[in-house]
Order: C-alpha cells, then sequence, then structure tokens
C-alpha cells in the first residue's frame, strides 16, 4: 500500500471516529431538551450518555478480535453502516425507552467499526509515520470529543429545543452514506488469519454481566432512593471481574480464542496502560457534562453558548495533539506526565472558580483559561498513550489490544459520567433557600471534586508505563529482529 492511499484511507477511518466521538459528547447540551421534550427522568439523562458509552466498550475487544481473524474492512464497514441506521432510530424515539434503546445500539455498532481504526493504523503505517498517524487521530478523539456540544448548540439553535435533539442524530445519516462508500473504495484488505472460528461467548456474557452490574446502581441508585440492592450488585461487579479473567485464562489454556487473550497482560506496561486509560476518561469526559448541565439547567445559558464555552477545550487539544509526536519522541513518558499536570491544573481552577466566583457573576470567559490549558494537556497525552500501550503487543494482536483500550476508554467514560452524575444530582439541594444557580453551582463544584480524584489517579498510574515506547518488550523485540536481519 502506498503512503498516499494509507493517508487517504486514513481519511476515512478518522471521519468514523469522528462520528463515533462526537456522538458521545454532542447530546451533552441537548440533556436539557430531551428532558423536557420526552419527559424524561433524571436516570434517563444519564443512561443516554452512559448506556452509549456502556455498549460502545462491550463491542470494542469482540469486534477487535473478529477484525483479526476476518479482516477489519467488513468489520468497520458492517459496523458503520449499523451506526448510521442506529443514529435515524434515536432521531426517531417517541420516549425515552426508545431513545435508551436505539443510543444503546448506537454504541454498541460505533464500538463494532472504533477498533478497526487504531488497527488499521498499526497495520498500515510504519514505526516513525505511526506516531504521526496516532497524533493525528489524538487530535480528532479530543476534536470531536469537545466539538460536540458546539455542534449540538448551533443544530438546537437552528431547528429549536422541541426537535433540535432529533437532528443532532439525524445529521449522521448523509455522513455516514458518504463514509460507507468511501470506505468500500479506500480501505485495504487486511486479510484474516488461521484462527479458531469459535467465539468466546461466554466471556462476552460474563463481562457484559460485570460492566452492567457495575453501572446500574451507580445511575439508578438516587431514583429508587439507594436500596440496599444497589450495593449488593455494585459489590457483586467485582467478583464478575475476577471470574472473567479466571474463564479467559481456562479458555487459552485449552487452545481457544480468549475474548481478551489473557498473554496481553503478561506485560506490566500494557496493563498500567489500560486502567491509566480507563482512570484518565472517566475523568476529562465528565467535564463536558458537569459544565453543560450547570451553564444550560444551573445559569440558563443557551446550548449554544454551552458549546462554545467548551469549544475552547477542543481548541486547546488540538494544539496539545500537534505537538504531541514530536514531544514524545524526544521526552518519552514526560508528555505524559506534563499533559497531565496540565489537566489536573485546569480541573483544580475550575473547582476554585466555582468555589469562589458568585454564580451571578458566572460568565464563559471565566473557564477559558482552564480549559484551553486543560484541551492542550488532553491533545498532549491521548495520542503518546495510545502509542505506549499499542508498542507492548505484536502485530497480530493489534486488533484485540485495540479493542481492550477502546473498551477501557469508553467504560471510564461510562463510570466518570455516572459518578460524578450521582454526585451533582445527589447534591441538589433547593430545600435550603438559596437562588437555583447557587444550588446547580455548588453541586456541579462537587462534581468536578470527583472529576479531580480521576485525574490525581491518573497522575499516580502513568509511572507504570515504560519512559520510552521504544522500551517496550515488543518494539525492543522488532528492533533486534530488524538488526539482525
Amino acid at each position: 500500500m502506498t503512503t498516499r492511499s494509507a493517508w487517504l484511507a486514513l481519511a476515512v477511518l478518522l471521519a468514523g471516529a469522528f462520528m463515533a466521538l462526537l456522538d458521545s459528547t454532542i447530546v451533552n447540551v441537548a440533556i436539557p431538551t430531551i428532558y423536557t421534550s420526552l419527559k424524561a427522568s433524571e436516570s434517563t439523562l444519564s443512561w443516554v450518555l452512559s448506556g452509549y458509552m456502556l455498549a460502545y466498550g462491550l463491542a470494542l475487544v469482540p469486534a477487535g478480535r473478529l477484525g483479526d481473524r476476518y479482516g477489519h474492512k467488513p468489520v468497520f464497514v458492517i459496523g458503520l453502516i449499523l451506526f448510521t441506521l442506529t443514529s435515524v432510530a434515536c432521531a426517531l424515539a417517541q420516549n425515552d425507552l426508545q431513545l435508551n434503546l436505539a443510543r444503546a445500539a448506537q454504541g454498541l455498532s460505533a464500538g463494532i467499526f472504533y477498533t478497526s481504526i487504531t488497527a488499521f493504523i498499526h497495520l498500515m503505517f510504519p514505526g516513525s509515520l505511526r506516531g504521526k498517524a496516532l497524533a493525528i487521530m489524538g487530535a480528532v478523539i479530543g476534536v470531536s470529543s469537545a466539538v460536540g456540544p458546539l455542534a449540538g448548540g448551533l443544530i438546537i439553535e437552528a431547528f429549536g429545543p422541541e426537535n433540535g435533539w432529533r437532528y443532532i442524530f439525524g445529521v449522521n445519516l448523509p455522513i455516514g452514506v458518504i463514509a460507507v462508500l468511501a470506505a468500500f473504495w479506500l480501505l485495504p484488505s487486511s486479510g484474516r488469519t488461521d484462527e479458531d472460528d469459535r467465539a468466546d461467548w461466554a466471556g462476552f456474557v460474563i463481562l457484559t454481566v460485570a460492566l452492567v452490574v457495575l453501572l446500574v446502581p451507580l445511575v439508578e441508585g438516587h431514583s429508587q432512593g439507594w436500596p440496599l440492592w444497589s450495593y449488593f450488585v455494585s459489590v457483586l461487579s467485582l467478583p464478575m471481574l475476577g471470574l472473567f479473567a479466571v474463564w479467559e485464562r481456562r479458555v487459552a489454556r485449552r487452545g481457544g480464542n480468549p475474548l481478551v487473550p489473557p498473554h496481553l497482560f503478561s506485560s506490566p506496561a500494557f496493563t498500567g496502560g489500560v486502567v491509566l486509560a480507563l482512570v484518565y476518561f472517566a475523568a476529562f469526559t465528565s467535564i463536558f457534562f458537569t459544565i453543560s448541565l450547570l451553564w444550560q439547567a444551573g445559569l440558563d445559558a443557551s446550548a449554544l453558548q454551552s458549546g462554545l464555552l467548551l469549544m475552547t477545550f477542543a481548541i486547546g487539544t488540538i494544539i496539545g495533539a500537534a505537538q504531541s509526536d514530536q514531544l514524545a519522541a524526544r521526552f518519552g513518558r514526560t508528555v505524559l506526565i506534563i499533559g497531565l499536570a496540565l489537566v489536573t491544573l485546569s480541573m483544580i481552577s475550575i473547582l476554585v472558580i466555582l468555589a469562589v466566583v458568585p454564580p451571578s457573576h458566572l460568565r464563559g470567559w471565566t473557564l477559558v483559561a482552564p480549559l484551553v490549558v486543560g484541551g492542550i494537556g488532553s491533545g498532549l497525552f491521548i495520542p503518546p498513550n495510545m502509542d505506549f500501550i499499542v508498542a507492548t503487543v505484536s502485530r497480530n494482536d493489534a486488533g484485540a489490544a485495540s479493542g481492550v483500550i477502546g473498551t477501557m476508554q469508553r467504560v471510564g467514560s461510562a463510570i466518570g459520567i455516572a459518578v460524578t452524575g450521582r454526585v451533582l444530582f445527589d447534591t441538589l439541594d433547593f430545600t435550603t433557600g438559596d437562588a437555583p444557580d447557587v444550588v446547580f453551582t455548588r453541586s456541579a463544584g462537587y462534581a468536578m471534586g470527583a472529576s479531580v480524584l480521576f485525574v490525581l489517579i491518573a497522575m499516580a498510574l502513568v509511572f507504570a508505563l515504560p519512559k520510552h515506547s521504544d522500551d517496550a518488550p515488543d518494539s525492543v523485540a522488532r528492533k533486534e529482529s530488524h538488526n539482525a536481519a
């Protein structure tokens, strides 16, 4: 495959990534209008976001294995077609149940095709160009996640609050059709392996149950008054995850195809990297949820004003991601530490601003500088973190590893939104006699505190990664093989 055709193929892949990640945040600014249009409950609002993320994450690992076995092109195309159709289903939903079911199906479809993106990058580009391709992907991740609220605000402003949220989903139809046709034409065939075709459905079921029982109490607990079952089910997720690990080892020992190959986790760098990805995405994606609700429900701003504010994070992400490749090659893990430090500084600054500035004086410009700094940090962190993790696995495991990484990112986002959403809604107390903007600002501060805790944990975990991606075992092995040749 020529370099030019590889870059054209990358453009198609990133168009899909943009749509999938855009839909993870574009709905943030539509939450208040969905609430009034469908008369939805608080738990419904959380499920619209967390349900998408959870289904998205659950599909990534099996889709990665399917891509390794049957080729990543058909998996990408099928997933993109399903994503386009389920987006239309979201737009046509008539009640909150229909919307949540369609959102879950949309997330599942996004997970099917998303894992092929990183795998294709790993397979199409050699080491020197792979870092550049991943840097571009990192910029797309950051921009799509942060530009979503602005796009949603513009659409709602154009079509009105009653039906504007429907067009947010409907816009995927023309984009999806064009992307599918381009994928047929431009994506190379990645081939398939001779592995056993038997799928690890038992592993998939165990993992699904483990993640669902982890999130359900977080989302539903508040509306149910935190009954005893919510605590029991939360604790149940731990032995379920342990059972999943035992089952995967059993499948591997018997020569089967485990959903998550246990040997991936023989590298401490890979294990630390995927846990770091989970915690970091829990920290940074929850910011959009908190600020969107504060600005619109608490401070009575429009969806467009909320989107414009969060767009500043996207600008910072573009700046950071544009430099991440060169800086990572020169300074290694230090770039990740700097990126996390900037995100931590950003979140703490926002937390302080919410604590000391009276709600009546809160304006968009008061948060612009912290959001830009946080965006720069996120842009510096995401692409090198992906490269560090991918470098620890062999090319044959590219799809499975990509699925694991993506799952941790999406599940982290779902957990982050569920946790901060619960903190925000649980601390809303209108019986104090304070004005609504004061109540919302105080609760938003508590929710931001939860995000700060997540990013501080990420700061501690970053030291599990090697100092340079070339220090990873598989990178070293490839270098030694090349030198011997």
